[in-house]
């Protein structure tokens, strides 16, 4: 299996401190009325700075989805996530995505951890979307060591992902996770393409969440693509969802939202992923058509909310 040698941690007590900034070789191609786009990593790809969020389509009609993914494509977006666990999402993603997938990124996911069950759902969700191969492929929320020691024993589904790339289905390989310990061990084992970490500012500065696992992906190159930008705290016990797609409770106004998601915009990443709501969804689109990275004033009023802030993820 593809190992890459051990990279020693560096110092990162600073960077938890401070948005690590946008490199100059990833600066926002072309802006004014399409989202604009930036290069994946090492690889040739360019994304758009926002990805649409498929699980947005989950019990809705077969209409809204044809209309929100061409609008969505009209705006630049071709950045397309999604997964077998995101409801009936890939049954509404596939017909309406298909006009223009070939000028698409695409991205799925499976929560499989041995071959058998992540060559299966690899093969229905090629399926369901209507495709022959995924521009990557990802191993899907992983929470523990345990599980990434899963996925890459004999057997596992790493197995399956490898053999997929060299039948052509898989262009790059990646994953998503929720865990800091679980991303530094993933790393260490494999050399991906990709990584889906939350990068929030909550969690980056009140929970400490987001810093380390950064630094090492950027060691790596890898492309890295974010998750819950507009989240803001997890919802109480007795808090009921805001959104039925979505299970934390997000920035609601405006003037948050846009500090929130430009902060993640002004990490020096790809793209982040829109939340489980349209209406979230196409406010990050208009932020991101004008998006200039936040300035020290509006860093420090963000910053003076996460201390009294409790983050979704914390280390």
């Amino acid at each position: 299996m593809k190992r890459r040698t051990f990279i020693k941690n560096t110092a990162i007590g600073s960077i938890a401190l401070a948005i690590p900034p946008i490199s100059s070789s990833n600066e926002n191609k072309f802006s004014g009325d399409i989202v604009p786009r930036r290069k994946l990593g090492r690889a040739s790809d360019e994304l758009s700075i926002i990805g649409f969020g498929g699980i947005l389509l989950n019990n809705n009609t077969q209409e809204f989805a044809n209309e929100n993914i061409a609008k969505a494509f009209d705006n630049g977006i071709n950045y397309y996530d999604v997964a077998p666990s995101y409801g009936n999402a890939l049954d509404k993603m596939g017909p309406a995505l298909k006009p223009y997938r070939d000028k698409c990124f695409l991205a799925c996911k499976t929560t499989s951890r041995d071959k058998k069950g992540a060559e299966n759902e690899l093969n229905q969700s090629l399926l369901k979307l209507s495709t022959d191969h995924f521009d990557v492929y990802q191993l899907h929320a992983l929470t523990s060591v345990d599980e990434v020691n899963e996925a890459f024993a004999a057997g596992g589904a790493m197995e399956a992902f490898q053999r997929a790339k060299k039948e052509g289905k898989i262009r790059h390989i990646g994953f998503s996770a929720h865990s800091t310990e679980a991303a530094m061990r993933a790393m260490e084992l494999f050399d991906f393409d990709t990584i889906l970490f939350p990068l929030n500012f909550v969690c980056w500065h009140t929970g400490n969440f987001g810093p380390k696992v950064f630094e090492k992906a950027k060691q790596r190159n890898m492309g890295i693509l974010a998750l819950k930008s507009m989240a803001l705290t997890n919802l109480k016990e007795s808090e009921s969802k805001v959104f039925p797609n979505c299970w934390y409770r997000p920035v609601l106004d405006d003037e948050t939202l846009n500090l929130a998601f430009r902060y993640t915009l002004s990490m020096d990443i790809t793209a982040a992923v829109s939340p489980g709501e349209s209406q979230l969804f196409w406010k990050g689109v208009d932020i991101a058509k004008k998006f200039t990275p936040l300035n020290n004033e509006e860093r420090e009023k963000l910053l003076a909310l996460a201390k009294i802030t409790e983050p979704l993820f914390k280390t």
